[in-house]
């Protein structure tokens, strides 16, 4: 213990940085438990699929043509508000948001959980993240562009 504050005193800067790091890590952590932000990985968001959730792909349509998660629904960002009413039916089982890097898909958990949406996740990484881990993809010119 001798030795350690010995440390201490000789090294305040360091140990000042190392307190500071460990108190803003706790800080972004507590910050995003208390906004609710719940994002699941690829493998996660691949057993919920399984588990009958539904996927809303917030990218634009040419993004969405150009591949998305097999039978993920197209709703841009700037449209969602207008279109909550018609996935209203959605509201009883999980959802998950994706984007192209999984930062869009955020935002659009707090408008889909306003709009009443209780289980709603976002896509960590987004589609560059599902693409990343070697996961399907489908194109429009197969499946027919849902909306």
């Amino acid at each position: 213990m001798d030795r350690f504050v010995e440390f201490a005193g000789n090294n305040t800067l360091l140990v000042l940085a190392l307190l500071t790091s460990f108190f803003v890590v706790i800080f972004t952590e507590l910050r995003r438990k208390a906004g609710d932000v719940t994002s699941v990985v690829a493998g996660s968001a691949v057993q919920l699929i399984n588990n009958d959730a539904a996927v809303i792909d917030l990218r634009s349509a040419e993004s969405f043509a150009r591949g998305h998660i097999v039978n993920a629904r197209n709703v841009p960002f700037d449209e969602l508000e207008g279109r909550l009413d018609k996935l209203g039916k959605l509201k009883g089982k999980p959802v998950i948001a994706v984007c192209d890097a999984g930062i869009t898909s955020n935002k659009a958990l707090a408008k889909l959980r306003e709009a009443g949406f209780e289980s709603v996740y976002s896509l960590k990484g987004g589609m560059h993240g599902w693409s990343q881990e070697g996961l399907p993809i489908v194109t429009s010119k197969k499946t027919g562009r849902r909306k």
